[in-house]
């Protein structure tokens, strides 16, 4: 009875196996945006589930982005090898977000939104002055350089795309688990669900903590690439903007819509970040057309088509009223 259950998982695990051999078949540049497709699929991933499912529509990740950079950068300088500080800074990275959640979690939508963008601002800041780097000037993961070209590339897709397998098969497990429901039910009704006996800040601090770290593995997944580390980019408000675009997009309330929003901007990046300014506003026209018409995103058109699908091929059936929301199934959990 478990294993329709643990499938996705493991057809998960085939794909990634699968395309861990494209560095042997495939050449440099294909490698690079590859890398750079993964982890705008981790950060569309890690927000979705943070404000589609947990109803925390965060505007300050980027602030976990370069966190997890920086403190790979500062456990180089302490002496680390480069790669395993790379991993141990996004760890880093998620301890911090434990400890702001006892804080952000106490407010609420427009306050939290605000919060998190002004602390990803101080965090900023604070990096700056921090004189290894340089200010706005930024600095390097030096380290990086003694490893052969070829390999350093090799090893940030695998990075790139070990994170984004790891990220999704935890979202997976959550959410197919008591917490998941509790995790749904209150990003549909926070106070609905506590008067049903969920914890709900406990239940968000758990995903607020998970999207961070996933957050944090996509900036040193990022830095493993570019090997440059600058506070404006790094700590860039414009990273919170595009997994907003990617989970909008792609569908918020969904799993694998993020996913999908992440290679549409992949694909609109490729072939039309030449234009520049033109680029920006057709990203903002799209993400308007999808938030005013189409707020279930690309998941939902492809639900509402399997379901038209299932309706012209099934008989009739008696007209049922029913309701599968998580709240639902949470009150029908707990009556005795």
């Amino acid at each position: 009875m478990n294993r329709p259950t643990h499938q996705p998982m493991v057809w998960m695990l085939v794909a990634a196996l699968a395309l861990a051999v494209l560095p042997f078949m495939l050449g440099a540049n294909a490698i690079d945006k590859l890398t750079t497709l993964f982890i705008f699929m981790l950060l569309a991933s890690t927000w979705g589930l943070l404000a589609g499912q947990a109803g925390l529509v965060s505007v300050g990740q980027q602030a976990f982005f370069g966190l997890g950079a920086y403190f790979a950068l500062r456990l180089v300088d302490g002496g680390w090898t480069a790669y395993p500080a790379l991993f141990a800074g996004a760890i880093g990275a998620a301890v911090v977000a434990w400890g702001l959640s006892f804080f952000v979690l106490r407010l609420k939508e427009g306050e939290f939104a605000i919060a998190t963008w002004v602390i990803a601002e101080v965090i900023r800041i604070g990096v700056m002055l921090d004189p290894i780097v340089q200010g706005e000037t930024g600095t390097s993961l030096i380290a990086l350089n003694a490893v052969e070209p070829e390999l350093r590339r090799n090893i940030g897709f695998w990075m790139a795309l070990g994170s984004l397998t790891f990220m999704l098969a935890m979202t997976a497990w959550l959410l197919r688990s008591a917490v998941g429901t509790a995790t749904r039910a209150i990003g549909e009704d926070d106070e609905a669900a506590a008067s049903l006996g969920v914890r709900v800040t406990p239940t968000r601090r758990w995903v607020y903590v998970l999207a961070s770290f996933g957050a944090a593995l996509a900036g040193v997944a990022w830095l493993a690439s570019a090997i440059t580390f600058l506070p404006r980019t790094n700590f860039g408000v414009q990273w919170s903007v595009l997994m907003l675009f990617m989970a909008l997009v792609g569908g918020l309330r969904s799993q694998w819509g993020p996913l999908v929003g992440a290679l549409l901007l992949f694909v609109l990046q490729e072939s039309l970040g030449h234009l520049g300014a033109w680029y920006l506003a057709g990203l903002g026209a799209v993400a308007m057309v999808f938030a005013i018409w189409l707020p279930r995103g690309l998941a939902g058109l492809w639900d509402d088509w399997r379901a038209r699908q299932s309706t012209a091929t099934a008989p009739p059936a008696p007209t049922a009223v029913s309701s599968s929301t998580s709240i639902n199934t949470l009150s029908r959990s707990s009556t005795p």
